[in-house]
């Protein structure tokens, strides 16, 4: 005869052996399920349709549809030029929600130009720049996204343009807390596509809501002065919420001819990023879902080496 003591020793043995056997199943799937998760992801920036939609062929409404039907990409990055006075349009950014919703497509951000200079001159224009993109943030807001791209358009010498453009973004980024969204820089010509410049802009604004964008291409200061874009991208990274896959051009294996794809992405995901990298294709050589479809392979491709180098 069994005890009752005895019993509830067994019980209890049996009981610990089934935890650590569930808790050893668990820790296998949680490791089994970070193995099997991409590196980065892909998205798709509305810039690489620009012609298509500058031209009537496509409208803002259907590239969710686009993206996922033609590219089978599951992710966008809109750009404010294509549904310019819908900001505040309710109807409007609901149809888009539900476009994209009953594709599965994600909304990560919204590319914003056009909107004045957070770097201007005088405090006065600084703050009305800010006004001028507080709409936006509460687009993307709606939409779901988690930052919009802004350009740290300033004036004057190198250390005075990195305070106004400072100032102009932490006033943008103190109201992006309050609405939950991220304020990003892209590197976008001037003073911005210098990196030490755009990494000083971040350390003096010094706010969570605040990092950058790192694209791939966008490093000529002046028509005469370029930035290493390896050196560039190294340096923006630490600060990065997105990256962008600026491609223009591609050789007879498939990779782009004015950046190394390979080097940057190691570069990328060494420095601990691991999210969505956007095509953003612009070149002429080849048309535009030609141009995406060869930037998203090189993606997928480099991807896969990576990967296959850490295993």
């Amino acid at each position: 005869m069994t005890s009752r003591r005895d019993f509830l020793k067994q019980a209890a043995m049996v009981t610990g052996t089934v935890v650590w056997t569930d808790s050893l199943l668990s820790t296998k799937t949680q490791a089994h399920a970070k193995e099997a998760s991409p590196l980065f992801d892909i998205s798709l920036a509305e810039w690489s349709l620009h012609k298509t939609l500058f031209a009537g062929k496509l409208d803002n409404l259907d590239f969710a549809k686009t993206a996922k039907e033609e590219y089978g990409i599951h992710a966008i990055e809109y750009v404010n030029q294509f549904f310019k006075d819908k900001a505040k349009d309710e109807k409007y950014l609901a149809e888009l929600n539900k476009r994209a919703g009953d594709l599965g497509v994600k909304q990560l951000l919204i590319m914003i130009d056009g909107e004045g200079a957070l770097g201007a001159a005088s405090e006065k224009d600084r703050v009305k720049t800010v006004e001028n993109h507080k709409p936006w943030a509460d687009a993307a807001k709606t939409l779901g996204c988690h930052s919009i791209r802004v350009n740290a358009q300033s004036v004057g010498k190198f250390d005075d343009a990195m305070k106004r453009a400072a100032d102009g973004l932490r006033k943008l980024s103190e109201y992006g807390e309050t609405v939950g969204i991220n304020i990003i820089v892209e590197n976008h010509g001037g003073l911005s596509s210098n990196g030490k410049w755009l990494t000083g802009v971040m350390k003096m604004v010094d706010h969570p809501r605040c990092g950058t964008l790192p694209d791939f291409g966008n490093f000529n200061v002046s028509p005469i002065e370029k930035y290493d874009r390896y050196v560039g991208i190294g340096e923006l990274m630490p600060f990065a919420k997105a990256v962008s896959a600026k491609s223009h051009d591609f050789d007879e294996q498939g990779n782009e001819t004015h950046s190394d794809y390979l080097k940057i992405m190691k570069i990328v995901t060494e420095a601990g990023y691991h999210g969505f990298v956007g095509i953003e294709y612009e070149g002429s050589k080849l048309d535009e879902p030609a141009g995406i479809r060869a930037t998203k392979a090189l993606l997928e491709k480099v991807r896969d080496q990576i990967a296959g180098a850490k295993a």
